[in-house]
């Protein structure tokens, strides 16, 4: 099913779609990742954006 754009709002903002490419490109440039690690991310975090930001700075401390 596509993503319907007009349809925006809070559950919208809290996940994170990895097969979107630009909410991919964004996560990674937001946390200075590559698109393929902000990818994988992701699917750790099953699409929710505040586990993958979690992970994403867990992920930079390394």
């Amino acid at each position: 099913m596509a993503d319907d754009k007009s349809k925006i709002g809070g559950q919208d903002r809290q996940r994170v779609a990895a097969n979107q490419q630009y909410e991919v490109k964004y996560f990674a440039q937001k946390h200075r990742i590559s698109a393929a690690d902000a990818r994988e991310v992701i699917q750790q975090a099953g699409g929710s954006r505040d586990k993958a930001n979690e992970l994403a700075q867990a992920m930079k401390k390394k």
